[in-house]
């Protein structure tokens, strides 16, 4: 069992820059940020391998969010910069069913989820 607790959320005006932690139980799984806006399904955002590498962003974030993971204290972060209205959400930690396994990119891939954090963007 893999538990994810993430921190770091809250309110900021357009243009604003926010950064995600989520500190992990588990070693060497692939993980990533997914977010839920109201009345939307959830969605990926970000994901990396366990060892940092191969970064994976969505279109709408690519060039803003960055992702990183400190693999010595078992912590995954997503740097947010230039946050625009439509980046509101509810953000979600999220690792591999099993640990090695590539990068959760569809809610399917995904096997342990983190309780939330909420993103609001003011314009």
């Amino acid at each position: 069992q893999v538990q994810l607790v993430e921190s770091g959320g809250g309110s900021v005006q357009a243009g604003g820059s926010l950064r995600l932690s989520c500190a992990a139980s588990g070693y060497r799984y692939c993980m990533a940020w997914f977010r839920q806006a109201p009345g939307k399904e959830r969605e990926g955002v970000s994901s990396i391998a366990w060892s940092g590498a191969n970064a994976y962003y969505a279109d709408s974030v690519k060039g803003r969010f960055t992702i990183s993971k400190d693999n010595r204290k078992n912590t995954l972060y997503l740097q947010m910069n230039n946050l625009k209205p439509e980046d509101t959400a509810i953000y979600y930690c999220a690792a591999a069913r099993s640990p090695y396994l590539t990068p959760p990119r569809g809610v399917g891939d995904v096997g342990y989820w983190g309780q939330g954090t909420q993103v609001t963007v003011s314009s």
